[in-house]
């Protein structure tokens, strides 16, 4: 069976909830300056192309066929996480997420399976949102790689990084429910310095994903937590192609020791999506996590993702064994699924 653990569905009633509610125009604003007027156009003029594939399910089915997928793991896109929203209207946005997702998956029961959302700006709250999540018969939660603004970080404004305290109580449970944690970043705190040529995306998705995924090796939070599902979208971004230099500075630096292990240990308790393009980078990523630990992912049909998972696949991967793991064989295992 071939699962593809990465790919987005639009939900319209989501931006309809939030539209014109306080923080939404200067949330849009804070997006128009990362990204800059000319990716928000091709963004625009892409999501309108691809409408039907992002929120019909026939349409999702014609393209799983062509690709020679079975199974689609479907996460609502980034672009719905809405993590200025208020406590209530964050209840509105989460509850939206996890039960059009859970709808749109049920109309093709057996090859689609859902992930939902929850507030990472409210700590407080996620245990309730996964827990209706899961209740859905979601197998898990989309999440980013912090949550901006004023979240209750050291300083004012700085918000709360994953490796926050605050989130002890969402990573214990969602340990003990076997829930699976998609870590998928939207947008990137570098700003302005990424608003041309679509850098915001192509460098700072992998660069968010390093941060996210150093904050959780390096508080401990896999240690406190080993039976945590995480999975790490783009491949786990520029961090699992670079341990030695966390290794070296955990080894002779005594506050980065917040770890029991080595940071490189710690990429075999973490499941990554096989989005990183290239056989060669494709094969690293084999090697420095495992094959037991990377599972096929095409960002399904976004523009940055593949639509041929399975034919690069097979250039980084000749072996049959670990072809058919990274195929679906670890996606069953990790989601939970029937072979």
């Amino acid at each position: 069976m071939t699962v593809d653990v990465h790919a987005h569905v639009l939900l319209p009633e989501i931006e309809q909830a939030v539209a014109g509610r306080p923080g939404h125009a200067a949330h849009r604003e804070l997006d128009a300056r990362r990204n800059g007027p000319a990716s928000l156009e091709v963004s625009g003029r892409m999501i309108s192309e691809r409408l039907a594939r992002l929120t019909q399910v026939p349409a999702r089915l014609a393209d799983m066929d062509r690709a020679a997928v079975d199974v689609q793991i479907v996460s609502p896109s980034p672009s719905h996480y809405h993590y200025w929203a208020d406590p209530d209207l964050a209840r509105t946005v989460w509850r939206l997420a996890n039960e059009r997702t859970a709808a749109h998956c049920a109309q093709a029961p057996g090859r689609l399976y859902g992930l939902g959302l929850v507030p990472l700006q409210h700590p407080e709250l996620m245990v309730e949102a996964l827990d209706h999540a899961l209740g859905l018969g979601l197998k898990g939660v989309e999440i980013s790689s912090h949550a901006p603004g004023d979240g209750g970080g050291r300083e004012k404004g700085t918000g709360r990084e994953l490796s926050d305290p605050a989130y002890e109580p969402f990573w214990a449970h969602a340990a003990a429910t076997g829930a699976v944690v998609f870590l998928h970043p939207f947008g990137c705190t570098l700003d302005e310095r990424l608003d041309r040529w679509y850098l915001s995306n192509i460098v700072g998705q992998p660069a968010e994903n390093a941060v996210a995924l150093s904050h959780l090796i390096f508080s401990g939070v896999l240690d406190r937590h080993p039976d945590l599902r995480l999975l790490a979208a783009h491949g786990g971004g520029y961090l699992p192609a670079y341990t030695g230099r966390a290794d070296h500075g955990w080894r002779v630096r005594p506050e980065a020791r917040g770890c029991a292990e080595p940071p490189s240990a710690y990429l075999r308790r973490i499941w990554f999506d096989s989005l990183v393009y290239e056989p060669a980078a494709l094969r690293a990523l084999v090697e420095a996590a495992g094959p037991d630990r990377v599972v096929l992912g095409s960002d399904h049909p976004f523009d940055m993702g593949v639509e041929d998972p399975l034919d690069r696949l097979r250039a980084a991967l000749p072996a049959r064994d670990a072809f058919d793991a990274v195929r679906g064989g670890n996606a069953l295992h990790l989601f939970d699924l029937k072979d």
